[in-house]
């Protein structure tokens, strides 16, 4: 057999592996789910990541006539529940809810991780995007952005900031915004956003940066005064507050949710959770819902997911290395 007859021989039976390979890849996506599917979230139910995912899941449960069981293993900043999905069997019956958090901002607060966000994860789809929104004590003199940034360049780093934690996205999205408008302002972090809004209320601080759906009864009571939305476009739920993006072109701070599985799950399955995501969030009784929220639906594909999560991680690294926000290990 000479050299060509050989090379031809190794190449046929390297084709026919690979395509031994996707049919059986594809047969396993044809009978998955056979069994429950967990969603692991690292935090506490009854927050906004969780009741989005309790809804989506839901919704996809009833699609396919299978479980998508929403599983809170908290603990450790999200670090918990986190390495607990990046241990799971690839088989396609355990992923990961990745927020900020655990998925774009641990990764560089904390010295050691028990997890990789890149390598030890596959992203599947980012399911929703949440505004974060700037708001102020009503009892200020600003009802605008222009009107925040004299009035906070006035007070000669006097003025305070509310966040629901060192590190937190809440704490990183003002340092984002912070660095961008040049302010000279102070953090005071608390323990969760409820007490930082709570704080805001009671002028103890002065503004602060939080998730859109925790804030209707807020901002619906005229507790606190919406500035400013972070995401790069108004929000449908409060399209009179413009978007940081129309003072600082190309600025874009939201949070999100995004699903993720174990590093080794097949491809194919991926791409089905995927397809089933997207299928979710189509529905109209779930877009009502999310839009009461001030969620914005997305649905990515698992490349276009891939790609955002490696922007994510890019923008909140810088965030972290302006903040110089260092977590207790």
């Amino acid at each position: 057999m000479n050299k060509t007859q050989t090379l031809l021989k190794r190449f046929t039976a390297s084709a026919l592996t690979v395509g031994l390979m996707a049919a059986a890849q594809q047969a396993l996506a044809q009978e998955w789910p056979s069994r429950p599917v967990r969603l692991i979230n690292p935090f506490s139910a009854g927050s906004a990541v969780d009741v989005v995912t309790r809804l989506i899941a839901g919704r996809v449960s009833q699609n396919t006539n299978a479980q998508f069981i929403v599983e809170n293993r908290t603990g450790a900043s999200g670090n918990i529940g986190t390495e607990i999905a990046a241990r799971s069997k690839p088989d396609g019956e355990t992923f990961l809810v990745g927020s900020p958090g655990t998925m774009a901002i641990n990764p560089w607060l904390f010295k050691t991780l028990p997890y990789d966000a890149e390598k030890d994860f596959v992203a599947v789809s980012v399911m929703v995007t949440f505004p974060q929104v700037l708001v102020v004590n009503p009892k200020l003199p600003i009802s605008s952005v222009s009107e925040m940034l004299a009035w906070v360049k006035a007070q000669q780093g006097k003025v305070n900031f509310a966040s629901s934690g060192q590190g937190s996205t809440s704490h990183l999205v003002m340092e984002l915004i912070r660095a961008e408008a040049k302010l000279d302002m102070t953090h005071i972090p608390y323990r969760g956003g409820a007490p930082a809004i709570q704080a805001l209320i009671a002028g103890d601080v002065q503004m602060a940066v939080e998730g859109l759906p925790s804030l209707p009864g807020f901002l619906g009571s005229g507790q606190i005064r919406p500035i400013a939305v972070t995401s790069e476009k108004r929000s449908p739920a409060l399209p009179d507050v413009p978007a940081l993006s129309e003072t600082y072109p190309g600025f874009d701070a939201s949070a999100w949710v995004i699903l993720f599985a174990p590093t080794g799950t097949a491809a194919a399955i991926v791409d089905k959770m995927a397809v089933e995501i997207k299928r979710a969030l189509e529905a109209p009784e779930v877009l009502e819902r999310l839009a009461k929220m001030g969620a914005t639906a997305s649905g990515l594909s698992p490349a276009a997911t891939a790609a955002f999560h490696k922007r994510e991680l890019a923008k909140f690294k810088r965030a972290v290395e302006i903040s110089g926000a260092k977590a207790e290990q």
